[in-house]
């Protein structure tokens, strides 16, 4: 079973930063994710880590966040930049071991229990 926790969120003013991580317990996964929900919307696929396959981006974040794996440190990072005020939601981490979910666009199978992050000025 993967276990997730994420951490890093918080208050920033548009325009700022905020790199938020993921610390990873369990089996190898070939697969990680970020997803986001803000109140009264659907979750939605930030951006995505893939073992051979690389990283891929929501068009809303392309050029501004940054997925990337630490293996030595087991763990996920999301590296926000350029914040909007529509980029406020809760971040969540997601896990899929065998990375066949990802692939066709569903959820993986663990989850964490989502950072707060909020822009405002």
């Amino acid at each position: 079973q993967v276990q997730l926790v994420e951490s890093g969120g918080g208050l920033v003013q548009p325009g700022g930063s905020l790199r938020l991580s993921c610390a990873i317990s369990g089996p190898s996964t070939i697969s990680f994710a970020w997803f986001r929900q803000a109140p009264g919307r659907q979750r939605e696929l930030v951006a995505r880590i893939r073992t051979g396959d690389g990283t891929s981006y929501a068009d809303s974040v392309k050029g501004r966040f940054t997925i990337s794996r630490d293996n030595a440190k087991n763990t996920i990072y999301l590296q926000m930049n350029s914040l909007k005020p529509e980029d406020t939601a809760v971040y969540y981490c997601n896990a899929d071991p065998l990375g066949i979910l990802h692939f066709r666009g569903d959820y993986g199978s663990y989850w964490g229990q989502g950072t707060q992050v909020t822009v405002s000025s």
